[in-house]
């Protein structure tokens, strides 16, 4: 007798199970559903709630876009600029072509000019106020002088020791290089890097808060209905699941905004950017944000938006009587 009451539990509890799985499925559907709808019953409050959050997200990726243009231009300007190596004025012109291609072997170098002194001396007569000086001349005093192109990709160390190399060398007698502007823009955008994630951290907690707080206004505005949800017997996490996806709608759609002002920041600058990569003989490249990080910062917005309605519905229902 036992054995067959045991045998017509098994299917009543695994239908119990089944039944219980799609109750709660249903729910979070539902839950869903009823929060968009909430949402979209009071448009403009919901219309300010995702703009406040949406311009804080959105300003760590426009710092992010300046910020890695920054970096690109630097790389354009600096780390891949010619280095001029100035040989001693006794070496002739078999001599300085004998170190030019010395240095074309090596793998940190890209590509080595060779700079006669009638170049050099042709070139200073074609800047302004130059010319007459240089006609006065009896003699070319110039050298010759090898322009060093590093291999783009060099760190500023790289290039620093590439250049105390070519000092150490015979018959070099002076390296012009900028290295410490190049080390000084390192040092910036390295700042600039940190500056960008302590404002990314900081916007998230003020994105996080906005969301709570509009949670907490909404719940203690339905106060009497918790009551009598509480008193007919439902459960907290019942009862807190419309609010939980309400604020993974705040921030879905304030990440989707971010995303938005962000591409258009990056469309405005375009242009600009392309007029000056022109100035520059086009040797300048303007990148946009990468489809990771557009992808990523509506995911997690609506994280922070939903952790930001889990923390404060947990607290205000353990207040609920």
């Amino acid at each position: 007798m036992n054995e067959a009451v045991r045998e017509n539990r098994k299917p009543v509890t695994a239908r119990a199970r089944a039944g219980g799985f799609n109750a709660w499925r249903e729910h979070h559907g539902w839950s869903m559903a009823a929060s968009f709808r909430r949402l979209a019953s009071r448009p403009l409050g919901t219309a300010l709630t995702v703009a406040v959050m949406g311009f804080a997200m959105s300003l760590p990726l426009a710092f992010f876009l300046l910020l890695a243009n920054v970096q690109r231009i630097g790389d354009s300007l600096g780390k891949a600029d010619t280095i001029s190596v100035f040989l001693k004025g006794t070496l002739a012109a078999p001599n300085a072509q004998q170190l030019a291609d010395i240095l074309r072997e090596r793998r940190d170098i890209g590509a080595v000019e060779v700079v006669t002194p009638k170049e050099g001396l042709d070139e200073m007569a074609r800047a302004q106020g130059f010319a007459g000086a240089i006609a006065d001349l009896d003699n070319n005093p110039l050298p010759f002088v090898l322009k060093v192109h590093p291999k783009p990709g060099l760190t500023a160390d790289q290039v620093g020791k590439m250049v105390q190399e070519l000092r150490d060398m015979g018959g070099v007698d002076m390296v012009q290089d900028n290295g410490g502007w190049r080390a000084r823009l390192d040092a910036l955008v390295g700042v600039g890097t940190r500056a960008v994630t302590v404002l990314a951290v900081l916007l998230g907690i003020a994105a996080l808060l906005v969301v709570g707080n509009t949670i907490r206004v909404d719940i203690q505005g339905r106060a009497a209905e918790i009551g009598v949800l509480l008193l007919i017997g439902a459960s907290r996490p019942f009862i807190r699941r419309p609010y939980l996806y309400a604020g993974l709608w705040y921030g879905l759609f304030a990440g989707i905004l971010a995303v938005v002002l962000a591409l258009g920041l990056q469309a405005a600058l375009a242009g600009p950017v392309a007029r000056l990569a022109d100035a520059y003989g086009g040797s300048m490249d303007f990148g946009g944000l990468p489809a990771w990080l557009l992808l990523a910062v509506p995911l997690l917005s609506a994280f922070l938006g939903w952790l930001g309605a889990r923390l404060v519905s947990a607290r205000q229902l353990r207040k609920a009587p």
